[in-house]
This record gives C-alpha cells, structure tokens and sequence, in this order.
C-alpha cells in the first residue's frame, strides 16, 4: 500500500479553544508578540497571559517569537525565548524556570504517522527542565524532554529526550559530555564550556 493523503484527517484533534478565539490569536495576538514595533517583553508576556499562556516572572521574550497556541504554553520564572523561536504547539509545551531557548530554535509537537497510509497526525508535549538550554537553530521533535540543566547544541535535531545535565549534539543529537556549573566546580578543576 502506498500513501493516500485523500484519506488524511485530523478531526479527533482539538486545539482547546473555539475557531472565534483561534481566529483573534491568529490576527490580534500572534502579530503583536512577533512584532518588532513592539519594545521589551512586558507586552509580550501580557498578550500571552491574555490568551491563556502561564507566564512566569521575568521571562524575557524577543521579538519574532511564534506560538501556535498561547494556553498549551507554560514557562517559569526568568526564562529567555530568543529571536524567531518557533513554539509549534499542537500538545502542552512546558518551561522550567531559568530556561534558555536560543535564537531560530524550533519545538515541535505534531508529526505523521509515515506508516499510516493516511498520514494520520500523531501529537506528544515538550518538556524544558528548569536550567534547560536549546541551543540557536535546534530543533525539538515532539515527546522530547530536556531534563533539568540539559543542552541541545546549536543546530542539533533532538529526537530523544536529554536527560539532566547532558549536552547533546549533533543530527541525530547524541551525547557529547556532562554539563558543569563553575559554582559547582572545585577550584582546581577545569571549566567546561557548552
């Protein structure tokens, strides 16, 4: 059998909100949050907290920023959402406090079943533990949890979840070292640096 994409539907799938409220996202809120017009993140934490997101105190959130929808997102307290991060949350995308996520990033949580003929829509959520870095560029496939102090390099593809405090890199992201804090660090030993 080969793929029949006539066959595709999502319909089970429910976003969480109303199309009305969908639509206003869409046209009102979305383009404020990316504006570059707009200065500093106090207005974009505002937009988001107005359409459902759980945003913690401080959070810093750079212009460009897309979130498909603001009530699947949760972040803590003085976490950092670089320039065009793309937030592609069809499932619960969740923060730690203290999360770093760089510039382009992408987190993903929708995909296709490639063994479906149907190429059935398959949802998991994404999960940054507190001290959590994505590296510019990386991409986050969905059901990925980077555990707490975890790294995903610039530019890796994370398909597997990071446990804490492991630096992944690479495409696939595989394991490269240990993350080490300098206050954590005897100081006779080396810094290592992510």
């Amino acid at each position: 059998m080969t793929p029949d994409l006539s066959r595709f539907s999502n319909a089970w799938y429910d976003p969480g909100r109303s199309l009305a409220v969908r639509a206003l996202w869409f046209f009102c809120g979305l383009p404020l949050v990316r504006s570059r017009l707009v200065p500093g993140s106090g207005w974009r934490r505002a937009v988001l907290r107005s359409f459902g997101a759980r945003i913690g105190p401080a959070v810093v959130i750079k212009p460009g920023v897309r979130v498909k929808y603001p009530w699947l997102l949760s972040v803590g307290a003085h976490s950092w959402i670089g320039e065009e991060v793309w937030i592609d949350n069809l499932a619960p995308v969740a923060f730690g406090d203290n999360v770093c996520v760089s510039q382009g990033a992408y987190l993903g949580t929708g995909n296709h079943d490639w063994t479906d003929p149907a190429f059935g829509l398959v949802v998991r959520p994404v999960t940054l533990g507190n001290g959590a870095w994505v590296g510019a560029r990386a991409l986050i496939c969905p059901g990925v949890t980077v555990g707490e102090c975890g790294v995903a390099a610039s530019g890796s593809v994370v398909a597997k979840s990071i446990p804490p405090r492991e630096i992944h890199a690479g495409n696939p992201a595989a394991f490269v070292r240990m993350r080490r804090i300098k206050d954590e660090l005897p100081a006779d030993q080396p810094v290592f640096c992510a």
